[in-house]
């Protein structure tokens, strides 16, 4: 026995140095930002005309596997970490050695309970594991552990949001069903070297704990389906069950595709495997529902086959065909006992310690606010839009950064939300940043917002002052609008000057207003504030324009 795990330790020592070098070009090629879709629920590229009465539509299921957020691996104590080097952090039992037995992850399994609540499963009391055969070079035991008879919950419901409508700015709630949630192991990764023909096989992801989650196909474009991903994508990082980073395979997606007539069979599916983004998952899904109507619209036959796609060239290109279907061979794991869950420290058999057993109540108590709810409670709380909370929620940190802005100012929710929409998230989106790389913390902003709401600048010099704050990272608002004196005009002999000079200068104005056009005394408070770069206060300038206008101070 230990001559075998010496030699498994050199062979694998001996592969690092070859994969090193593969391993960190290909991790350059991982997309760069998640981000929800902005796809509309339409076939890419556009359909063509269709003379029949009745539209092909798309129908689409997803498959989701979830890496748990875990220490250790589902069945050995290796250590989790995306960075390790190649095979680095593979146990015995990883390397299938002989004589080397499963011990499952209590965290594991409370990370699948915990999932299975939050989107409303039942979650089976006993659940059991199945051996599931394939060989493949980055499964050495030839097969893998997965619930495949009696999954560990089932029968759950995800509901998700986008924007739609004519100007993208309504809410469409959505409700996909949720099928089952199964625990089960991940594979090694191959690595394939073009350049020497050859593929090395890194074993530290073989191991890792998946929550796979079986969607129903109640979904009909790649807007619905990227919505939902994300959702669920929200919802993980949420409970912290998953951290759910798609770059680093944290998150991976396979989508059913089909389509049919409404009213008909669903028509022959493919699958589209092994997307790991949500953009992409979007424009995926729509290219492969429009093939398959080109296809079926020239009279040909969509074949049942997965495929794979091609974000470059924006296609899904065929990987193999499944006619022939593949015999998995099922077993019961002889090495894993019935997986028991209790309801609550009641129902614990005698002798068993509370701590060491899955106890759904206790896991149900523990819950943390969902995004469903904390939509619900900003627009409660703080009255904004729900398209507005939406955004909100949908960017990491946003909410964080938008509640800690208003705990330090006066400013009403709806005026900071435009802020923190507008100004903030646009040059976060521009540059491709994220809410925690802002060079204007909460502090800062509030510090800007409260300057305006007092009077001390215009809205226009706020806006002035928040572009240098930007530029200028680590100089408060205060001490910007101190060195470039942009703080309000309010010496009231100074404003009358500046009123009577543009008044003089305007005489067509001015006897449009004294003629009852009382509109045009906008124009006159904007060349006012043309003259001091907006920096007059826009209340004393309009008394003062009235005055000198003789027009009443009703307008």
């Amino acid at each position: 026995m230990s001559a075998s795990c010496a030699a498994a330790s050199e062979l694998l020592h001996n592969m690092n140095k070859q994969i090193s070098s593969i391993l960190y070009t290909k991790a350059s090629c991982v997309i760069r930002r998640l981000s929800t879709s902005s796809s509309r629920c339409r076939s890419q590229p556009q359909p063509r005309a269709e003379s029949a009465p009745q539209q092909l539509v798309g129908v689409v299921g997803l498959e989701i596997h979830a890496q748990i957020n875990s220490n250790t691996k589902l069945f050995s104590g290796s250590s989790v970490r995306f960075t390790a080097p190649p095979n680095s952090l593979v146990s015995f039992f990883d390397a299938s050695l002989p004589g080397t037995l499963p011990v499952l992850n209590k965290r594991c399994v409370d990370a699948a309970v915990m999932t299975g609540l939050a989107l409303s499963c039942t979650i089976n009391r006993m659940s059991l594991f199945d051996r599931k055969h394939y060989f493949y070079a980055d499964l050495p035991a030839g097969y893998q552990i997965t619930q495949q008879r009696r999954p560990i919950a089932v029968d759950g419901t995800l509901t998700y949001c986008f924007l739609g409508g004519k100007k993208r700015s309504q809410v469409i709630r959505k409700t996909v069903n949720i099928k089952q949630i199964q625990l089960e192991q991940d594979s090694g990764k191959s690595l394939h070297d073009d350049l020497r023909s050859q593929t090395l096989i890194d074993l530290n992801r073989a191991g890792v704990g998946l929550m796979e989650l079986v969607m129903e196909p109640d979904m009909s474009c790649g807007e619905e389906a990227a919505a939902a991903v994300r959702e669920l994508q929200l919802i993980l990082q949420a409970l912290g069950t998953c951290q759910g980073n798609m770059s680093e395979g944290q998150l991976r997606v396979d989508a059913n595709v089909s389509v049919h007539k409404p009213g008909e069979p669903l028509g022959i599916r493919a699958e589209v495997k092994n997307i790991n983004s949500v953009r992409y998952l979007a424009r995926a899904i729509d290219y492969e529902i429009q093939r398959q109507i080109d296809i079926l619209q020239r009279g040909g036959t969509v074949q049942n086959e997965t495929r794979a796609y091609d974000s470059k060239s924006g296609e899904t290109v065929p990987m193999r065909d499944k006619e022939g279907l593949q015999d998995y061979r099922f077993m019961p794991e002889p090495n894993l006992p019935p997986l028991i869950v209790y309801e609550d420290n009641a129902s614990l058999p005698t002798g068993i310690d509370a701590c060491q057993a899955v106890v759904v109540e206790t896991i149900r108590k523990v819950l943390p606010e969902l995004p469903s709810v904390k939509r619900d409670r900003l627009v409660q709380t703080y009255g904004i839009l729900p398209e507005h909370s939406f955004t909100l929620v949908n960017e990491d940190g946003l909410v964080d950064y938008f509640e800690a802005v208003l705990k330090v100012t006066k400013m009403g929710p709806r005026k900071v939300i435009g802020w923190v929409i507008k100004e903030l998230l646009g040059h976060l989106k521009q540059q491709d940043m994220s809410v925690s790389q802002s060079p204007i913390s909460p502090s800062a902003l509030a510090e800007l917002l409260e300057l305006q709401e007092t009077g001390h600048i215009s809205s226009s010099v706020a806006g002035q002052v928040f572009q240098e704050m930007w530029k200028s990272s680590g100089k408060t608002a205060l001490q910007i609008v101190q060195e470039l004196d942009l703080g309000l005009v309010s010496d009231t002999a100074q404003l009358h000057s500046i009123c009577q000079k543009v008044v003089d200068s305007n005489p067509d104005e001015v006897n449009a207003i004294r003629n009852g056009n009382k509109k045009v005394l906008n124009k006159l408070m904007g060349l006012v504030q043309k003259e001091t770069k907006g920096r007059a206060d826009p209340v004393l300038v309009r008394a003062i324009l009235q005055e000198k206008t003789l027009l009443k101070s009703d307008c």
